[in-house]
């Protein structure tokens, strides 16, 4: 997902989609542990996205404080 898709979408819809990429976080994880990971980079993609998605969060919030 790039940057702008994210920028473009509501604080809830994030939030949601955060929860989302959480548990196919976890999912993968134990995928990992059972060496059933068909894609090792997947775990790594969805890290960074939802970090993204926190980023642009915390930037709403700041903006709104001033």
């Amino acid at each position: 997902m790039k940057i702008k898709e994210i920028r473009e979408m509501a604080t809830d819809k994030l939030n949601e989609k955060i929860k989302e990429l959480k548990e196919e976080l976890f999912n993968l994880r134990f995928q990992s542990a059972a060496n059933k990971l068909e894609n090792p980079m997947r775990s790594r993609i969805v890290k960074k996205e939802i970090a993204r998605m926190k980023t642009i969060i915390r930037e709403r919030e700041i903006k709104e404080k001033n």
